[in-house]
């Protein structure tokens, strides 16, 4: 006697619904991703433009000693503020004062020279190489 069934019944799973619901899936984490910002810390890139331009009171110049210039004479950390304080008491508008700092120059040099212009009032402008 052949008690085997005709007809044999494979085991099959129906994928239909779970398709569906991977491609929404998908499609909703390609959605998140592109809506969430990479960047943790928002910094303001500067922006020039030549039409722009700040009216150079004085030029102070830090060379790669850390030596200082006003114009072309030089002057020491110690004495920039009485020296730049007579530059400015001649200017009726709001004055600016130019930076011109090496490459190599210290940081430190130039926020120090920054904050002594603050102090007297006048706007701080570094002067930047645009080709670089």
């Amino acid at each position: 006697m052949n008690l085997k069934p005709r007809f044999r019944h494979s085991p099959e799973v129906h994928t239909g619904a779970l398709n569906d619901i991977l491609f929404i899936l998908l499609l909703f984490f390609l959605i998140v991703s592109t809506l969430a910002n990479p960047n943790v810390i928002k910094v303001s890139n500067p922006k020039s433009s030549t039409d722009t331009k700040a009216k150079q009171t004085v030029v102070v110049t830090i060379n790669k000693d850390q030596q200082l210039f006003i114009g072309s004479s030089p002057v020491s950390i110690d004495s920039l503020s009485s020296q730049l304080k007579m530059f400015l008491t001649k200017e009726t508008e709001k004055p600016s004062v130019v930076i011109n700092g090496d490459s190599v120059a210290s940081l430190g040099m130039t926020i120090k020279v920054m904050q002594i212009v603050k102090q007297l009032g006048a706007t701080p402008v570094i002067a930047v190489d645009p080709s670089h």
